[in-house]
């Protein structure tokens, strides 16, 4: 194995080779310094025989003239086994629990391997998350990947520690269902809030954890999410697990690819990205499915921050044409007090129709959906109305929608951190709130179903 001595430049996390013959793109190279420490690196550009090179732990230190280079001719690869479970890991795949290394069952390149679209199977059944504004709005399918677009301050974290803590798949024999959790660019605080969360919690024991704090170098935040996918993937496919991806913030991850893509000289597209990174967040998102001849699956929840709430940002706005669906988190329900602060109308989940219903989670659940999304568009008709003409000058029905969109907030939205409503509490509540509208305003109902749940006592204790 040649051993490259000195280097050709210095730049930031990179550093350049001349004269490199049989190297590959995303090849792991060893690099010794000359106090005989080891770093990481990998070579991110080739141009004939000059080679550049990311290193893991940032450049501080190297020499250009005794730093010595050797090519490993692999891959970034991630140890696996059936240890993953309730440990936690660093961006770049190493642990950070002090419990020691993982007895590797087998090594897998990070970055995946392309999945034949033949072999996806449709996602079928749902997660139950414990949270009424998703299980029955935008409710999440197994293999699905939903994104959940937030904002800077939004209650996102609390979410993400709710959705791990009450996450479960439906009872079914035999099933085995993990989190994989992902933190790129978190404070230490919020790394800190995340992992007590979890212990306290008990829950820790299914979670397997990824942290990359926000002093760590942006290599391993781009790592973070790969590693996280592959130890995913292992579990889902090989182990036959229900596995549950939560990616927090991929708004961090662009931007450290952002870093990265500039200081490598590259040209700049949109607001400063780089021009692939459609295809980069596509690698990653399209990670998740069900695959033929194997019983677990990955579904993924990607947490974005929007900057400046700016759903056309790059970010959200790429991820939305990949992704299918989205859980959008309103700034003004979070100021009025109501968590989580799911924003009904522009939220949606594409493969719910598929995934909902009987045999799956209630017969009903569609009709009460759909009704509960049409009366709840025309509250904000109503309430635009009354910002116009006040509320005394509206209609007996306008003031009913008003008076339905004040109780659907206060009850159905809000709801503890620690309350997790099964999907038979959550419908039930959705028709105890559908009973404040006079029957004339159920027009999304099947009638035999409406004579067996509308009921106008039910809405007695709204009153």
């Amino acid at each position: 194995m040649l051993q490259y001595v000195g280097l050709k430049e210095i730049n930031g996390p990179l550093v350049v080779l001349d004269d490199v013959s049989d190297a590959s793109y995303d090849e792991v190279a060893e690099i010794r310094l000359e106090n005989g420490s080891k770093r990481l690196g990998r070579v991110v550009q080739i141009d004939g025989k000059r080679v550049v090179l990311q290193v893991f732990e940032g450049t501080r230190g190297l020499s250009l003239k005794n730093t010595k280079t050797r090519l490993m001719g692999r891959p970034m690869e991630m140890p696996l086994s059936s240890e993953l479970t309730g440990r936690v890991f660093s961006g770049a795949g190493r642990p950070i629990d002090g419990l020691g290394e993982i007895t590797a069952e087998k090594y897998a390149d990070i970055n995946g391997k392309p999945l034949n679209p033949v072999s996806r199977k449709y996602p079928r059944n749902y997660i139950n998350t414990g949270i009424s504004s998703i299980d029955a709005l935008a409710t999440l399918i197994r293999g699905q990947k939903l994104p959940v677009f937030s904002g800077s301050g939004l209650s996102h974290n609390k979410l993400a520690v709710q959705i791990v803590r009450q996450a479960k798949i439906a009872e079914e024999s035999g099933e085995d269902f993990a989190v994989v959790f992902a933190a790129m660019g978190v404070k230490n605080d919020v790394a800190d809030y995340f992992r007590r969360s979890f212990e306290e919690s008990g829950v820790l024991s299914r979670v397997v954890m990824f942290l990359n704090l926000s002093n760590d170098p942006i290599i391993e935040r781009i790592l973070a999410p790969k590693c996280a996918l592959t130890a995913a993937e292992y579990l889902a496919f090989e182990k036959n697990m229900h596995i549950l991806v939560i990616l927090t913030d991929m708004t961090s991850y662009s931007e450290a690819l952002r870093e990265f893509s500039s200081s490598k000289g590259e040209i700049p597209g949109r607001k400063g990205y780089p021009g692939y990174l459609y295809s980069d967040l596509a690698s990653l998102y399209e990670r998740a499915g069900i695959v033929e001849g194997s019983k677990g699956s990955v579904t993924q929840i990607p947490i974005l921050t929007m900057p400046n709430d700016d759903i056309t940002h790059p970010v959200p706005d790429l991820t939305g044409y990949i992704t299918e669906g989205q859980i959008v988190l309103d700034r003004g329900l979070d100021q009025t007090g109501v968590y989580p602060p799911v924003a009904v109308l522009p939220s949606l989940s594409r493969l719910m129709k598929d995934g909902i219903g009987e045999g799956y989670t209630r017969a009903d659940h569609s009709d009460c959906a759909n009704q509960l999304f049409a009366a709840y568009a025309k509250v904000q008709d109503a309430r635009s109305l009354a910002s116009v003409i006040g509320e005394e000058e509206l209609s007996d029905m306008d003031k009913a929608y008003i008076r339905f969109g004040r109780m659907f907030e206060k009850y159905f939205l809000t709801q503890r951190s620690d309350e997790n409503r099964s999907i038979e509490e959550t419908l039930d509540l959705g028709w105890d709130l559908l009973s404040l509208l006079p029957i004339s305003a159920l027009d999304r109902v099947d009638d035999k179903l409406l004579g067996e749940k509308y009921h106008p006592e039910r809405a007695e204790r709204f009153i």
